[in-house]
């Protein structure tokens, strides 16, 4: 197990405002690592197809760049677009290409949380999961099909039909242990609850426990993406299951 960790620099495009604080909380425990984040636009706060797919546009996402830059970020070693609605809901090509011109715009590895779920469960040995989602049908629907063609089996599927981030940002710590633990099926090696808007970093070794198998989150598995790209190890304590293990190496997607 490491302690501390080399300098780089992982930069977080995050829609909105409910769960960014999860991000500073998150640095203070990797103890090195720097996690500069930027608010995106955000048109509209739905759990909607129309609206997600706005939030996730390729505009949305460079101008989300250049705003590191105007915040002095410094040099970036990786970008991750730290929002699993608005990138599974373009499909899984759609969700490709958003990343191809992230890494363009960017000049850096870069990656989104839906494919960073996609990957924490390959470095699991995870293809069977439950899911909790806490969007409406038809969005948590399409995170369903994502997985599938990741071949990823969700044994099944919970959803709250919350329809606004901000919302699901004001859910406490024991709703978010119970909510992980209804969503569970036996036989699921994992449950995954996607949403960034979720507040979870600090809950990450209680859920795996409450639970009693790896719990991934949406800000959890985007961190540990981000700095997976950027090949730094990322083994810590107190971050769950995911990181409880040296990272394979940088991966690129694109």
């Amino acid at each position: 197990m490491t302690v501390g960790g080399p300098a780089v620099t992982i930069g977080i495009l995050y829609p909105g405002f409910s769960a960014e604080d999860d991000y500073p909380r998150a640095e203070s425990m990797l103890g090195g690592p720097r996690l500069p984040l930027v608010h995106t636009e955000m048109r509209e706060d739905a759990h909607r197809v129309d609206a997600l797919l706005d939030i996730g546009a390729d505009d949305v996402l460079a101008e989300g760049v250049e705003t590191l830059a105007r915040n002095g970020a410094g040099p970036l070693d990786a970008v991750v677009w730290a929002c699993t609605s608005g990138s599974f809901v373009f499909g899984w090509d759609g969700a490709n290409a958003q990343v191809t011109a992230l890494q363009a715009a960017a000049g850096v590895p870069a990656s989104s949380t839906s494919f960073a779920f996609v990957d924490a469960c390959a470095s699991l040995g995870v293809t069977r999961v439950a899911v909790g989602a806490t969007y409406p049908d038809e969005v948590a629907e399409r995170f369903v099909a994502f997985l599938a063609a990741a071949g990823i089996e969700v044994l099944s599927l919970s959803a709250r039909g919350i329809v606004t981030a901000a919302e699901v940002g004001t859910l406490p710590p024991a709703a978010v242990q119970e909510f992980a633990a209804a969503a569970d099926h036996a036989q699921a090696q994992a449950v995954l609850l996607p949403d960034t808007a979720l507040h979870t970093i600090g809950l990450l070794d209680a859920l795996d426990a409450h639970v009693g198998k790896p719990v991934l989150t949406a800000n959890q598995v985007s961190i540990w993406q981000g700095l997976r790209l950027a090949g730094v190890d990322v083994a810590r304590a107190g971050l769950g299951s995911l990181f409880a293990r040296t990272a394979p190496g940088p991966i690129g997607r694109v």
